[in-house]
């Protein structure tokens, strides 16, 4: 075997450890409300999984690699699929979901922070099942790697590589010297965050577990919820202000947080990008709000003003949560939040879509070229928070863009094998590649992927893992270039 690839089995095999260590918490629930299936099935994952990462990482523990660009994209790609593998084991092992293509989709969409769900019937699930459901967005959040690379330095991983393949966003920039103490900075953040979180829904009211699943959800900006109509089923305002609240805080740039507690708040909404994804915020929730108010015939102003919030900030985070219908409102509100579905989070953050940053970068470029149409002769840079955007970046923004469209509309022809309608096939698409998770009609958000056949679950499966890994992570594996023995980097 080469060094490359036992260098690569090595950090694989970190990704075992990790997930079966993972795995306790929802064991320990398991045993402590007596879900015999699940902790037969807990216990079994934890030690095939440990023993197995352990054994690989003995064998493969002396391989003096040094890894290249290029590896990082197979490292990362297979890494969230290996996560997805074996976090569907456990739904397939306690019988909670008999499918093991349904089980896959069901953690591939956990792991992604999707929150797509092919469940019919939430609530009669076992309670570790259901957390363990959750947590995998939290573990998938900040990414599988960011996280090793934060709590596991041992394992030798190059963070800055695997970095270039699974950070979001056109940029990568560092806020450390070393990648690896950024990356603890961060998670130190995202730790905060979840307690702050889950402190104040326990004052709301939530008991302990109600609110780590639902803070799990927020601040990984997944939505998977334990109770079929999502949110609203608690029927409290304070617990959706805080949820709204800490899912738009998870979309901003995380290096930004981190920023501002050296340098102060000031440079948090500095931020180009912040400024604009704020922005879409008010605007989409002021359009929707009065519209809404119209054709509800002037009633429940505050109730109407807090549902489109809510659903605004849940869809352009990519979170997924409910407490309104948003596919039983007028035309012109649900065209907002569909539009919304392509917008997404900020770079570096929890969150899904095409990135608040490449959006804005375009319309720039878009206002350069009209600019440019009138005045030809004319030299008007475009920049992003005082530096000039170089070409190298305005084409990898515009190549992005075309490719998300492109395969956004690939998935949806293959999704429409299933006979399905064209809005549902479209949102479906766009919603598992920006990891969303509800979409219009057969997918809205009262309903669920139950009904797709395997293949268009596996293609669903794919786009999530796509989306979530910035596209180019894992189609640049199907390139004949990338298979090229005679590549150096």
């Amino acid at each position: 075997m080469s060094s490359r690839l036992k260098t690569i089995m090595r950090i694989e095999s970190a990704i075992m450890i990790v997930l079966s260590v993972s795995m306790i918490p929802p064991l320990l629930i398991a045993i402590y409300n007596g879900e015999q299936k699940s902790i037969y099935s807990f216990l079994v994952v934890i030690l095939l999984s440990f023993l197995a990462g352990m054994f690989l990482n003995k064998n493969f523990s002396h391989s003096q690699y040094r890894l290249k660009n290029r590896d990082g994209f197979l490292i990362v790609a297979l890494a969230w699929a290996l996560a997805s593998f074996i976090g569907a084991i456990p739904f397939y092992f306690s019988g909670s979901i008999p499918s093991f293509t349904d089980s896959f989709f069901e953690s591939c969409s956990g792991f992604t922070t999707t929150g797509a769900s092919i469940l019919t019937d939430i609530e009669v699930l076992p309670r570790s099942i259901l957390f363990w459901r959750s947590f995998t967005h939290w573990l998938g959040g900040m990414g599988i790697i960011v996280f090793i690379t934060a709590l596991v330095p041992a394992f030798g991983l190059n963070g800055q590589i695997v970095a270039n393949a699974e950070t979001t966003g056109p940029t990568k920039d560092k806020i450390t010297a070393k990648y690896s103490q950024g990356a603890k900075a961060v998670y130190l953040i995202y730790i905060a965050m979840t307690v702050i979180e889950t402190i104040l829904l326990k004052l709301c009211g939530l008991s302990l577990y109600d609110a780590l699943v639902h803070t799990f959800g927020t601040v990984g900006t997944g939505g998977l919820s334990t109770y079929n109509t999502s949110i609203s089923h608690f029927g409290n305002i304070y617990v959706e202000i805080i949820i709204a609240i800490f899912m738009l805080l998870a979309a901003i740039n995380f290096n930004l947080y981190y920023v501002a507690m050296k340098r102060g708040i000031k440079h948090l909404f500095a931020d180009e990008e912040t400024k604009f994804f704020l922005f879409v915020v008010f605007a989409a929730t002021t359009l929707i709000g009065i519209y809404n108010f119209f054709f509800n015939s002037f009633k429940d102003l505050g109730r109407i003003i807090l549902n489109a919030f809510f659903q605004v900030v849940s869809i352009i985070s990519t979170t997924g949560y409910m407490t309104n219908d948003f596919d039983s409102w007028p035309t012109f509100s649900r065209m907002i939040i569909f539009c919304l579905f392509f917008i997404g989070g900020c770079a570096s953050s929890t969150g899904g879509g095409i990135k608040c940053i490449r959006v804005l970068g375009a319309i720039k470029l878009i206002k350069r070229g009209i600019t440019h149409k009138i005045h030809p002769n004319i030299i008007s840079p475009v920049t992003l928070n005082g530096r000039e955007m170089s070409n190298e970046t305005a084409i990898r923004i515009s190549n992005f863009i075309f490719t998300y469209i492109f395969i956004t509309g690939a998935g949806m022809i293959l999704l429409s094998l299933d006979g399905q309608d064209f809005m549902t096939n479209l949102s479906a698409a766009a919603s598992c590649i920006g990891n969303i998770g509800p979409g219009f009609n057969m997918v809205g958000p009262t309903m669920n992927y139950a009904f797709f056949s395997d293949f268009s679950k596996y293609v669903c499966s794919f786009l999530m893992i796509t989306g979530r890994l910035e596209l180019y992570t894992v189609l640049v594996l199907f390139s004949k270039y990338y298979h090229n023995p005679n590549r150096t980097k």
